[in-house]
């Protein structure tokens, strides 16, 4: 991959897209225990608004990153689930989770420097 340039058109960047949303990330973390209901996904998250989590939603199914299940149900019942290309995105999560864990203290760092912090 540190041959692939990143050009505007690169099908290398489709990742990069896909996670660039704030809570796509957490989303897609949240799902990977099984199909859920948004109001259970909500509640795991925490901090997300219905409005939020709605829209996150729709962009993973429309991304096919998931899957929207509605049962014929009173009162109407979804759930979302990952796909397999869902599922794939675990791994890069993971290991962008480790990173933080290594690097987020000396980013913080930074950007209050870059602020004319201490």
């Amino acid at each position: 991959m540190s041959d692939i340039e990143f050009a505007a058109d690169c099908q290398t960047r489709l990742s990069l897209d896909l996670l660039s949303g704030a809570w796509t990330g957490v989303v897609l973390w949240t799902l990977r225990d099984g199909p859920m209901r948004p109001r259970l996904l909500q509640d795991r998250i925490g901090g997300i608004s219905h409005k939020m989590l709605n829209e996150t939603l729709r962009h993973l199914v429309d991304n096919g990153l998931a899957t929207r299940r509605r049962y014929a149900e009173a009162p109407p019942r979804v759930e979302y689930e990952l796909t397999d290309p869902g599922r794939g995105m675990l791994d890069p999560l993971l290991a962008l989770g480790r990173w933080t864990e290594r690097y987020a203290d000396d980013v913080l760092d930074a950007r209050e420097r870059a602020a004319g912090g201490p």
